[in-house]
């Protein structure tokens, strides 16, 4: 008789009144990004992705802490470099389609974020910390360089900031992070499932189509130069424009009533 336990799932999904909550749930190992969970991560948001039900992303860490960046035990154990390859292309990947999506991401942040974890905080859109939340980029302590967290966390903080971080792998605690740019809102711990709640709040009230198109535009124009930045925006606004929820919100905002999104 087979009398073996099933594994638990490595992330937690619920889906409640267009909120897909994704709890990472390695909690034993802090939420460690290994291989399985990584690729589980990036299953559940391909499914989201493809949701128009869905209008927000929240991702929170289950047990002690939010994440503590990638799982060195199953790097020691695999010292191949294709196989180490592949983990940080498809960490890369994931990390990716959380701003590709056409839904806001929110980190829910509580005890540490470091390494892989700091970056998947600075790769979400929004981030609600609690106030005895903490962020490193640690790997320097340890030998590595935190190359691939200094992607997101160059885009996020200041470049000496961001370098300070990455050259000495100290801790900022929650305040300092909002300080420089990392995260938006700290609260106390027993608040911070409110607070995002009231982010998220803020966001399904307005047109979903305006949300996915602004997202998409606000990635791509960063990486272009300022005149072709505003040609581009200059076009996104034009075809935003065009679309129902532009015209039932500017025809609601002038007649001074409520205005109910057609989603179109």
């Amino acid at each position: 008789m087979n009398t073996s336990v099933p594994a638990e799932p490595h992330v937690l999904r619920v889906d409640e009144a267009g909120v897909s909550t994704l709890t990472l749930n390695r909690g034993s190992q802090f939420n460690a990004l290994s291989r399985a969970m990584i690729g589980a991560l990036q299953n559940e948001l391909d499914a989201i992705a493809a949701d128009p039900a869905l209008r927000v992303v929240v991702i929170a860490g289950a047990g002690k802490a939010f994440c503590a960046g990638h799982d060195l035990k199953e790097m020691r154990a695999n010292q191949d470099k294709a196989f180490i390859q592949e983990l940080f292309r498809s960490c890369g990947r994931m990390m990716m389609s959380l701003t590709q999506m056409p839904q806001p991401v929110i980190a829910r942040v509580h005890g540490i974020a470091t390494a892989a974890g700091c970056q998947l905080v600075s790769m979400c859109d929004l981030a609600v910390a609690a106030d005895s939340a903490r962020f490193a980029t640690s790997g320097i302590n340890v030998g590595l360089f935190c190359a691939t967290p200094a992607v997101g966390l160059s885009r996020n903080l200041g470049r000496k900031q961001a370098l300070e971080m990455l050259l000495t792998g100290d801790f900022i605690d929650a305040r300092a992070a909002l300080q420089q740019g990392l995260i938006n809102r700290v609260v106390t711990s027993d608040a911070l499932d409110a607070e995002v709640g009231v982010l998220t709040q803020a966001i399904l009230a307005k047109s979903s189509v305006a949300v996915g198109m602004g997202k998409q535009m606000f990635y791509r124009q960063l990486e272009m130069g300022l005149e072709a930045a505003y040609q581009y925006a200059a076009e996104v606004m034009a075809c935003n424009m065009m679309t129902e929820d532009a015209g039932a919100g500017i025809d609601a905002f002038i007649g001074k009533r409520q205005v109910e999104w057609k989603g179109r």
